[in-house]
């Protein structure tokens, strides 16, 4: 069967779209990975059930990211830093580690996480 023309450029496009490139589809699983996180984060300890779940639910999301894992987790701990929301922040990247993060990369993206949060503090003293 033969689409017509109007009705093939549509299907042209749907497949492109959801064909992302790589790095849209790492994007979302970052947004993800770091969303779910700190869902299951709490201003106290989790219990061991709590625990259980929110790694069985990330290590399910990252399927073998500890790449990704890592750089989250780095990147709430060095972002978070001197903030009000470190205790949350640091209970979210346990998590990550938790999951499977690479321990090896976690050091570089806290570095990255300090660099960005200084930048936003600069950018909003100028403003």
């Amino acid at each position: 069967m033969v689409l017509p023309r109007t009705q093939r450029g549509y299907v042209e496009r749907m497949s492109e779209s959801s064909s992302r490139r790589p790095s849209q589809q790492d994007g979302i699983l970052r947004a993800r990975l770091c969303g779910t996180a700190m869902h299951h984060a709490k201003w106290r300890e989790l219990t061991q059930q709590e625990t259980a779940a929110a790694v069985a639910a990330l290590r399910e999301l990252a399927a073998g990211r500890a790449d990704l894992l890592a750089e989250q987790a780095g990147l709430l701990i060095g972002a978070s830093e001197g903030t009000l929301h470190q205790p949350l922040k640091h209970s979210a990247a346990q998590l990550l580690i938790a999951a499977g993060a690479n321990p090896a990369q976690i050091p570089r993206w806290i570095e990255e996480g300090r660099r960005r949060r200084q930048g936003t503090l600069r950018h909003a003293i100028t403003a």
